[in-house]
């Protein structure tokens, strides 16, 4: 098992995309591996056959553990591999349990609750597609799934809303006069009591992440609102020029963030135990949410980039991340990092600084409010963000001046040409 990215400590093999007795060349695809971040292709680094598979689908091993072995076709493989070469591995499978209750030294082991064999499945998909789908009025049974195991992505429910009009209509009723589509595979009901489930490597990354931030870092928070009208308007301008010029708000933000950290450097910072580094480059991490939790890709040298390139390369990674296909250049190096939770309407919220980054934003919904402007009420667009300074390289007076700058930018969002 080798080290796919360069924080992964244990894989899981996904897939064998070789059998035993197959030719293979060096760089050729033997296996696919679930690291902690994505799932990654485990290659060849040599030419011959494919001798031995040791490591069964689902099993997760440690780094530098035996998984194959490559070698001639009349080459002595037996001191490589034993009668237990199979054992090898762990094979995350959740375990079930009626209740809490200790069995007696001696006593058999009680029996595990039979599944019953019909029952309702839950369809696999991301918040974009269910929201898309609610939208639209379409079933998501009726959609068939092209993401990891199944799942249901934007462009599964943009594929059937394209032929549902070709079949001239909408929703649920043109979807179902479409050609018949495979159902998605069942998932069990758990049974009464509790269910065990092995943490897959991307949580376990996380738990550790986690661990090695919120206690030993100390955070403090800074909260802003920002008017975004302006922001609103833009968006809707560019929006009204064709696809091409398609952003999201969560695009104006990167862009704002960047040149913000362009002109405070001392927020674009690390700590690095006996130093602080300030990056000259500026480097966004943007949180996606995937199906086992989270992960970050990066868009390197936000503050050159225009906000259309900023838009198609966060689209492009965001895809990417769904479908576990990032490389590790393109999930690492982040300087600060971004979390938006506004399309799942929280309002705001605070979030755990990745370290050794010195800060994160967290971003809420835009939603109208009544302001205050010129002695009169009045509604006004408006956005909550909250920033997660690293006290050690961040303080308070410094953390404030960075927000007001992104502030501006949003706020007039002409700024960002400059």
């Amino acid at each position: 098992m080798e080290a796919l990215s360069p924080t992964m400590e244990e894989g899981r093999l996904v897939a064998w995309k070789k059998r035993e007795g197959d030719p293979v060349k060096s760089g050729e695809t033997l296996a696919e591996v679930e690291t902690d971040k994505a799932v990654m292709e485990l290659v060849a680094r040599e030419d011959g056959v494919l001798r031995k598979i040791v490591l069964a689908e689902g099993a997760t091993v440690p780094v530098g553990a035996l998984v194959a072995v490559v070698g001639t076709a009349d080459e002595d493989i037996s001191k490589l591999v034993g009668t237990d070469a199979q054992t090898h591995g762990r094979t995350d499978a959740p375990t079930h349990g009626g209740t809490e209750t200790a069995r007696q030294p001696g006593a058999p082991a009680a029996p595990v609750p039979p599944l019953p064999a019909s029952l309702p499945s839950r369809i696999r998909s991301s918040p974009l597609a269910r929201r898309m789908a609610a939208e639209r009025g379409l079933d998501l049974k009726l959609v068939t799934g092209t993401g990891p195991a199944g799942r249901v992505t934007k462009r599964d429910v943009e594929a059937v809303g394209t032929e549902a009009r070709a079949h001239g209509g909408t929703g649920e009723a043109a979807a179902a006069a479409l050609p018949s589509r495979a159902p998605a595979p069942p998932v069990p009901v758990l049974p009464a009591g509790f269910t065990d489930a092995p943490l897959t490597t991307m949580r376990k990354t996380i738990a550790r992440r986690l661990s090695e931030s919120l206690g030993p870092v100390p955070h403090f928070f800074l909260t802003s609102e920002i008017e975004m009208e302006r922001a609103w308007e833009a968006r809707q301008h560019l929006t009204s020029l064709g696809d091409a010029y398609r952003v999201s708000f969560n695009d104006l933000i990167v862009k704002a963030v960047a040149l913000a950290l362009r002109q405070h450097a001392a927020v674009n910072a690390s700590f690095l135990d006996d130093r602080i580094r300030y990056h000259g480059d500026v480097h966004i991490g943007m949180a996606v949410a995937v199906e086992d939790g989270l992960i970050t890709p990066v868009i390197r040298h936000a503050d050159r980039k225009g906000l259309l390139e900023i838009a198609a390369e966060a689209k492009a990674l965001a895809d990417r991340a769904r479908a576990r296909r990032l490389t590790p250049e393109e999930y690492s190096g982040a300087t600060f990092s971004i979390s938006n939770l506004g399309m799942f309407d929280i309002d705001e919220f605070t979030a755990v600084i990745n370290p050794p980054e010195a800060g994160i934003l967290a971003v809420g919904r835009i939603t109208q409010r009544p302001a205050s402007v010129d002695g009169a009420v009045v509604v006004r667009r408006t956005m909550r963000v909250t920033m997660s300074c690293d006290h050690r390289v961040v303080d308070g007076a410094t953390g404030a001046k960075f927000l007001q700058t992104v502030k501006l930018m949003l706020e007039n969002p002409l700024a960002m040409l400059l």
